[in-house]
């Protein structure tokens, strides 16, 4: 399964954005939300810190919203 994290700085639709381990765009600001089944999960435990987090676009598709 693999780790998640969340990018500590905000998108300028005030997203904080999940990404996967190993994503091209994983920001250095980060906050490691540890190993998840999925990224439903990993959105669900960066909401804990952010309550406007989304899934990367790339990394998380699924769970891309907005």
């Amino acid at each position: 399964m693999p780790r998640y994290y969340v990018n500590n700085n905000q998108q300028p639709n005030g997203d904080h954005e999940v990404h996967k381990e190993g994503c091209y765009w994983m920001p250095s600001d980060k906050i490691d939300l540890g190993i998840h089944y999925g990224c439903a999960s990993a959105v669900a435990a960066a909401k804990n810190y952010y309550n406007k987090a989304d899934g990367c676009a790339h990394c998380c598709e699924a769970c891309h919203k907005s």
